[in-house]
């Protein structure tokens, strides 16, 4: 019970995805299933920045299932650095780590330089996972979320990041029912991205969902006081009964976000609303 819902008739559901598995959590599992089954034993090389969930559960991955695993890292400047622990345990993991500089991190998904960036990181034959590991793989692979949830919500919210989670979830849920993404980024970019996941996926949009773009903070990994004050005090609200400890790159924009549209008035009285938490805080 939160009051915050209770007073306006809303419902609050937590979607617990973080209690999937402790090292494969929520929506990591989800988008790299289908991937890892697809790699049929080879080793897998993906993409992600130096706080990276997305690098950090790939190497988990490969660990559990004996997969060589390859992180091409965002910013060459970090290969002279000490790791910061979220790469210091892909590497405890057996990740190979690849430092690339940004410009050429950015051309990654051009043929010739991800040939390059393969030859370079001795992995020309690798299957390639893409950053965030959102594919139509990834985006049938998220469908089963948006099921599990039909008929028990109104709304189904999920932070986002590349967009496949919410792609495979608008997807999966019933007539009646709505996707809300909150973007983790800045740029306005992920509505576009969304659908082009989706026509990748199922031919064309499937399920009705929208983003609000109000509540990244600044953009990925980036905080202010007044986030970790309210996840803080979500945990202290919520965390002795239901043992929620809420991950601060995602789910606590997420549910900063939820919060403030119920506090808008953004959703009908007797509205239930599901929030998907997608992860737990590192644990180092």
């Amino acid at each position: 019970m939160d009051e915050r819902f209770s007073r306006r008739g809303v419902r609050l559901l937590l979607k617990r995805d973080d209690l999937i598995h402790p090292e494969l959590i929520g929506n990591k599992w989800r988008k790299l299933a289908p991937n890892l089954v697809a790699a049929a034993g080879r080793t897998v090389v993906t993409f992600g920045g130096a706080y990276s969930n997305h690098l950090r559960a790939t190497a988990a991955a490969g660990q559990l299932l004996g997969l060589s695993t390859v992180g091409v890292v965002r910013g060459q400047e970090l290969a002279d650095r000490e790791p910061n622990p979220a790469l210091a345990r892909c590497a405890a993991d057996g990740m190979r780590l690849h430092f690339v500089d940004r410009s050429t991190y950015r051309r990654k998904t051009e043929p010739e330089t991800l040939a390059a960036v393969l030859r370079a990181a001795g992995a020309e034959d690798a299957y390639v996972v893409p950053e965030g590991g959102s594919n139509a793989l990834a985006v049938r692979g998220c469908l089963a979320l948006g099921e599990e949830l039909r008929g028990r919500a109104d709304v189904v919210a999920v932070a986002c990041g590349t967009g496949g989670t919410l792609a495979g979830l608008a997807a999966g849920l019933g007539p009646g029912q709505r996707a809300l993404g909150v973007p983790v980024l800045k740029g306005g970019f992920l509505g576009g991205d969304v659908r082009a996941l989706q026509g990748k996926a199922f031919g064309g949009p499937r399920g009705e969902w929208w983003l609000d773009e109000r509540f990244h903070f600044g953009g990925y990994a980036r905080t202010a006081p007044e986030l970790d004050a309210f996840a803080e005090d979500f945990e202290e609200r919520h965390g002795q009964r239901y043992g929620v400890a809420v991950e601060r790159l995602y789910v606590a924009k997420l549910l900063y976000g939820v919060v403030c549209l119920a506090e808008e008035g953004a959703f009908a009285r007797g509205t239930t609303v599901a929030a998907v938490v997608t992860g737990a805080p590192f644990a180092g």
